[in-house]
């Protein structure tokens, strides 16, 4: 049984930082790549980040990029999403997500969620 468990979300100050943690289990990881999305209240999830198998590419939407981070370690199946320069904007719950395929920067190539984080800033 895959499972994608989520942590670090929180409440957090405007111009504060938080670090998403997202341990997988039950896949092989490094035949996964991996993504963040969020979705906030009343609106569509959204892409956030995404990285690749081997974690030599990563992707960001233009939202994030330059604040957010997405990292992974296979030795430990974990992804990681390190957010700096947080915005009231980013408040959300963040669910971290495991794709087969080899287009990572949309949801529907994605097979496995999490159950999400809520993110929390503070204006």
């Amino acid at each position: 049984q895959v499972q994608l468990v989520e942590s670090g979300g929180g409440l957090v100050q405007a111009g504060g930082s938080l670090r998403l943690s997202c341990a997988a289990s039950g896949l092989t990881f490094t035949t996964y790549g991996m993504g963040w999305f969020r979705q906030a209240p009343g609106k569509e999830r959204e892409f956030v980040a995404a990285i690749t198998r081997s974690g030599l590419s990563t992707y960001y939407a233009d939202s994030v990029k330059g604040r957010f981070t997405i990292s992974r370690d296979n030795a430990k199946n974990t992804v990681y999403l390190q957010m700096n320069s947080l915005k009231p904007e980013d408040t959300a719950v963040y669910y971290c997500a495991a794709s087969p395929n080899t287009v990572i920067q949309e949801g529907w190539a994605y097979d496995y969620w999490g159950q999400g984080t809520q993110v929390t800033v503070s204006s």
